[in-house]
C-alpha cells in the first residue's frame, strides 16, 4: 500500500519522516500543501481525528508572525480558516495510512504503525 505524506519538503521534522520511510521501505507520495494547497474536507477530517488544537502548529514561525488579533480567541472555525489561508500552519508532518492520519513524527510511533 502507498500512503500519503503532507508536509513542506524544508521542515526538519518533514525531512526526518522521509528519510524514516524510505529507510524502512514504506512506500509514500508526498504532499507539498505549500505547493499543492490542502482540501478543506481533508483538513477537516484531520480535525475531526486529531483536534484542531492538535493539527494546528502554534510553534512555528508562521503562527508567531500572526497579528496579536488573529492569535487571540482561536476556535475550531478560526482554526480552520488559518490553516486554510497559510497551510505552513498545519502540523506536519501528517501521514495519511488511509484508515487513520499520523501527526507529527515520531519514530516508535511510525514504527509501531508501519511494522
Amino acid at each position: 500500500m502507498t500512503y500519503t505524506l503532507y508536509g513542506i519538503p524544508n521542515c526538519d521534522t518533514v525531512k526526518k519522516a522521509r528519510v524514516w520511510l524510505e529507510h524502512n521501505g514504506v512506500e509514500y507520495v508526498f504532499h507539498d500543501y505549500k505547493k499543492a494547497g490542502v482540501d478543506a474536507g481533508q483538513l477537516g477530517l484531520w480535525i475531526d481525528e486529531h483536534g484542531w488544537e492538535t493539527v494546528l502548529n502554534r510553534t512555528g514561525t508562521t503562527f508567531k508572525k500572526l497579528p496579536d488579533a488573529d492569535k487571540a480567541d482561536i476556535d475550531k472555525t478560526k482554526a480552520i480558516a488559518l490553516m486554510l489561508a497559510q497551510p505552513s500552519m498545519i502540523k506536519r508532518p501528517v501521514l495519511d495510512l488511509g484508515d487513520r492520519r499520523l501527526v507529527g513524527f515520531k519514530p516508535e510511533v511510525y514504527a509501531a504503525a508501519l511494522t
